[in-house]
């Protein structure tokens, strides 16, 4: 029984209090050291959910996850995007040296097409990343696409309003992001697995680019059918 205990204390899932471990869970560097620092040097989890929590689209979030964009769609792995609310703006995708043949955008008729969606993009061998832009997601929603994460062992980003920052998640991670004046966007850690909440860190995202408002490379419409679920 000893052994088995020791056995799940090594697995960095289970909170231990006070005490700090350092994930062992595969990740992919966020790109921003500052920011990895904060995240005991991991990155974004593999084979996980994160979920980053704003009040507004548009605030420098894709430019987040753009340093991880860039190294997936090089190694020839899909980036998805999934429900976003504007259409990605492919020029400045490619200014960023992100590969759009690797690039695809689904949009999904309702929330049953959504989730049979995200959940085989999830479990797909060729997907590097997949960035879902849901609405109303019930916890059993969430522990399901966990599962599917798992699988898959790929990056998975769930934008969300913040006001579901109150909610119980089964995220390895999740991020408060909030825009100032000066085109910093802080990040605010509000779960992180293996470890405690409360770190902080502003990035200066400079110029931004517009990523949004025109035509994607490749776009799926739904609905799906029914056969497979």
């Amino acid at each position: 029984m000893s052994k088995i205990l020791n056995t799940l204390m090594q697995d960095d899932r289970i909170w231990q209090g006070r005490r700090h471990r350092q994930s062992t869970q595969p990740a992919e560097p966020t790109g921003y050291q500052v920011l990895d620092n904060q995240l005991g040097g991991i990155g974004w989890p593999r084979g996980a959910l994160s979920e980053c929590l704003l009040d507004a689209h548009g605030i420098g979030e894709l430019h987040l996850l753009l340093p991880l964009m860039q190294r997936l769609t090089a190694s020839r792995k899909t980036v998805f995007w999934l429900n976003p609310p504007h259409t990605p703006y492919a020029p400045a995708l490619a200014r960023e040296g992100i590969d759009l043949d690797q690039v695809v955008m689904v949009h999904t008729r309702d929330d049953s097409d959504f989730l049979w969606t995200l959940e085989n993009c999830l479990r797909s061998p060729v997907t590097g990343l997949v960035m879902a832009w849901p609405g109303k997601l019930m916890s059993r929603d969430i522990r399901r696409l966990q599962l599917a994460a798992e699988a898959g062992s790929n990056v998975c980003v769930l934008f969300r309003e913040r006001h579901y920052a109150g909610q119980n998640s089964p995220a390895a991670l999740r991020l408060d992001l909030e825009p100032d004046q000066q085109q910093n966007l802080t990040i605010n850690i509000i779960k992180r697995r293996g470890s405690w909440p409360g770190q902080h860190c502003a990035l200066t995202m400079g110029h931004r680019a517009d990523l949004s408002f025109c035509e994607a490379p490749r776009i799926v419409q739904g609905p799906w059918p029914d056969s497979g679920r």
